[in-house]
């Protein structure tokens, strides 16, 4: 598969700054639409490099088209599908976490229900971008929906292992996700296991909240940092996001 403009846009943010972020905005989760939208329109006002959208649970029909329409109107920076399931495909985004949940003990989340979405996602002409989905402890609802075989927080080598695997089927790019609302982020010790075993795009997510676990994160070896329940409980989403963005941008560069 070619690699496509959202992707090509990634890998060149990541070679200039070093480190990027995505916000996630579960619609869900949200008042209302119109909240879901502004906080969207903000946030790359604030320096977000990626709006994605999508969840777990609910994130689905008029609710997350309305709100993929919304934001993709007002905002320049690529608007990306965080899948739940099938049903979290959206015409109006660009592009779709097109992502293999690595440690499922389900196969649906491995390979079938990639399958089910492959011809909506080619038939709607948005760009799938090839993802190896980690889930580590505690996992969250993602977790427990995805069935995941939860890699322990004390055990780096083996989430370093499942990314290497990830990466040699192919996969484009790893993602490290401890879950929606953890208490705290992927482990430093595994982020640094991680990205010295692989060599494409690392992100990681889950418990992050403060601009300092997003420097210490991306100092470790990571690419990208996303984040969501950071900024939904905020009640100044641009502040918080050029907070983490200054972080984010500062740990690049002194990583590079």
């Amino acid at each position: 598969m070619k690699t496509g403009k959202v992707e090509k846009y990634i890998n060149e943010k990541i070679e200039n700054d070093g480190g990027i972020l995505s916000i996630i905005i579960d619609p869900v989760d949200y008042p209302s639409p119109k909240n879901a939208i502004e906080t969207g329109i903000k946030a790359e006002k604030a320096g977000a490099d990626i709006i994605a959208i999508g969840g777990s649970i609910g994130a689905q029909g008029e609710l997350l088209d309305t709100v993929t329409k919304g934001i993709k109107e007002k905002v320049k920076n690529p608007v990306v599908l965080f899948p739940g399931n099938i049903a979290t495909i959206s015409r109006y985004a660009d592009a779709i976490y097109f992502m293999t949940l690595l440690n499922s003990r389900n196969p649906y989340y491995i390979s079938q229900v990639q399958t089910l979405a492959a011809p909506v996602i080619k038939s709607l002409k948005i760009e799938a971008l090839p993802i190896g989905y980690i889930v580590v402890e505690p996992g969250g609802t993602v977790g427990w929906v995805g069935d995941a075989n939860l890699v322990p927080r004390n055990k780096p080598k083996i989430a370093a292992s499942i990314a290497l695997a990830g990466q040699m089927a192919g996969k484009r790019i790893i993602f490290t996700d401890a879950g929606s609302a953890a208490e705290n982020p992927v482990p430093i010790d595994m982020v640094k296991e991680v990205s010295k075993n692989i060599d494409i795009p690392y992100l990681v997510a889950g418990g992050i909240r403060t601009p300092q676990q997003a420097y210490d994160i991306i100092k470790a070896g990571a690419d990208w940092i996303q984040i969501g329940t950071a900024v939904e409980n905020t009640s100044n989403v641009e502040k918080k996001v050029a907070d983490l963005v200054k972080s984010i941008k500062k740990a690049g560069k002194e990583k590079k």
